[in-house]
Protein backbone atom coordinates (compact mmCIF):
# COMPACT_ATOMS: atom_id res chain seq x y z
CA UNK A 1 0.00 0.00 0.00
CA UNK A 2 2.56 2.35 0.71
CA UNK A 3 4.79 1.48 -2.28
CA UNK A 4 1.70 2.05 -4.58
CA UNK A 5 0.64 5.30 -2.97
CA UNK A 6 4.73 6.82 -3.54
CA UNK A 7 3.92 5.49 -6.96
CA UNK A 8 0.88 7.39 -7.44
CA UNK A 9 2.51 10.33 -5.93
CA UNK A 10 5.46 10.50 -8.27
CA UNK A 11 3.20 10.13 -11.35
CA UNK A 12 1.05 12.88 -10.29
CA UNK A 13 4.08 15.38 -9.53
CA UNK A 14 5.59 13.94 -13.31
CA UNK A 15 2.34 14.80 -14.86
CA UNK A 16 2.31 18.36 -12.88
CA UNK A 17 5.62 19.18 -13.79
CA UNK A 18 5.09 18.30 -17.33
CA UNK A 19 1.61 20.49 -17.28
CA UNK A 20 3.84 23.43 -16.21
CA UNK A 21 6.73 23.40 -18.36
CA UNK A 22 4.30 22.66 -21.33
CA UNK A 23 2.80 26.39 -20.05
CA UNK A 24 5.49 27.55 -19.88
CA UNK A 25 6.88 26.67 -23.26
CA UNK A 26 3.82 28.11 -24.49
CA UNK A 27 4.74 31.57 -23.07
CA UNK A 28 4.31 34.21 -26.05
CA UNK A 29 6.17 37.39 -25.62
CA UNK A 30 4.00 40.33 -25.55
CA UNK A 31 3.36 42.34 -28.79
CA UNK A 32 3.41 46.30 -29.06
CA UNK A 33 -0.07 46.19 -30.12
CA UNK A 34 -1.12 44.31 -26.55
CA UNK A 35 0.92 46.59 -24.65
CA UNK A 36 -0.72 49.74 -26.21
CA UNK A 37 -4.62 48.54 -25.91
CA UNK A 38 -4.34 46.43 -23.19
CA UNK A 39 -2.13 47.89 -20.86
CA UNK A 40 -5.22 49.72 -18.45
CA UNK A 41 -7.00 46.58 -18.11
CA UNK A 42 -3.62 44.73 -17.52
CA UNK A 43 -2.92 47.45 -14.43
CA UNK A 44 -6.79 47.77 -13.25
CA UNK A 45 -7.93 44.13 -13.19
CA UNK A 46 -4.52 41.79 -13.47
CA UNK A 47 -1.95 43.80 -12.11
CA UNK A 48 -0.71 41.31 -9.80
CA UNK A 49 0.00 38.73 -12.32
CA UNK A 50 3.63 38.26 -13.91
CA UNK A 51 4.06 39.46 -17.78
CA UNK A 52 3.76 36.15 -19.84
CA UNK A 53 2.11 34.17 -17.03
CA UNK A 54 -0.55 31.39 -16.86
CA UNK A 55 -2.25 33.08 -14.65
CA UNK A 56 -1.98 36.57 -15.93
CA UNK A 57 -3.67 34.89 -19.05
CA UNK A 58 -6.37 33.22 -17.01
CA UNK A 59 -7.27 36.67 -15.64
CA UNK A 60 -7.51 38.27 -18.44
CA UNK A 61 -9.45 35.56 -19.47
CA UNK A 62 -11.88 35.95 -17.06
CA UNK A 63 -12.07 39.56 -17.74
CA UNK A 64 -12.82 39.25 -21.39
CA UNK A 65 -16.37 41.46 -21.77
CA UNK A 66 -14.15 44.11 -19.65
CA UNK A 67 -11.49 44.36 -22.20
CA UNK A 68 -11.62 47.28 -25.04
CA UNK A 69 -12.57 46.14 -28.34
CA UNK A 70 -8.97 47.67 -29.58
CA UNK A 71 -7.11 44.78 -26.66
CA UNK A 72 -9.12 41.84 -27.68
CA UNK A 73 -7.91 42.55 -31.43
CA UNK A 74 -4.76 43.01 -30.30
CA UNK A 75 -4.71 39.53 -28.11
CA UNK A 76 -6.30 37.93 -31.95
CA UNK A 77 -3.64 39.16 -33.57
CA UNK A 78 -0.82 38.09 -30.91
CA UNK A 79 -2.62 33.87 -30.84
CA UNK A 80 -3.96 34.42 -27.45
CA UNK A 81 -7.60 33.94 -28.47
CA UNK A 82 -9.18 33.26 -31.41
CA UNK A 83 -11.80 34.76 -33.01
CA UNK A 84 -14.10 32.11 -33.04
CA UNK A 85 -13.74 31.75 -29.58
CA UNK A 86 -14.17 35.72 -29.00
CA UNK A 87 -18.12 35.43 -31.17
CA UNK A 88 -18.71 32.50 -28.89
CA UNK A 89 -18.25 34.58 -26.15
CA UNK A 90 -19.90 37.33 -27.01
CA UNK A 91 -22.79 35.06 -27.72
CA UNK A 92 -23.26 33.37 -24.74
CA UNK A 93 -23.20 36.18 -22.98
CA UNK A 94 -19.14 35.68 -20.75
Amino acid sequence: MIIRNAVLAMMLATILSFAFLTAAADAKPITEAEKKHCASAYHKYCGEYGLESAALRNCMSGIGRSLSNACVDALIDAGEVSRAEVERRKKSGR
